[in-house]
């Protein structure tokens, strides 16, 4: 799913694929939240990216952090309530096509 900004922008990384997909699940099943995208950053670390209104968002974010520290490690969270468009740019590089 392209992301242009639109809306609030959460993050959580982690230390491996299994507590980010974990967590992933927790954040959509926690809250009105879409998935954007992921990232394979190196080191085995994976970033996971949701929108949505910044409350769904921040309640999404911390569902997610929580589900994902209790099987591994979160090493980062993040809500951004208005960033700019052109960070879309950026979080769009494995963005989720919904079908």
């Amino acid at each position: 799913m392209r992301y242009r900004g639109e809306n609030a922008l959460g993050l959580i990384e982690t230390l491996g694929m299994v507590p980010a997909l974990y967590g992933a699940d927790c954040m959509l099943k926690a809250a009105d939240v879409e998935l954007v995208s992921y990232e394979n950053i190196g080191s085995t670390l994976v970033t996971v990216m949701v929108k949505g209104d910044v409350a769904a968002v921040q309640a999404a974010v911390e569902a997610g952090a929580a589900a994902a520290a209790k099987i591994g490690k979160v090493t980062a969270k993040n809500v951004m309530a208005r960033p700019e468009p052109r960070v879309g740019d950026i979080v769009s590089v494995h963005d989720i096509d919904v079908e």
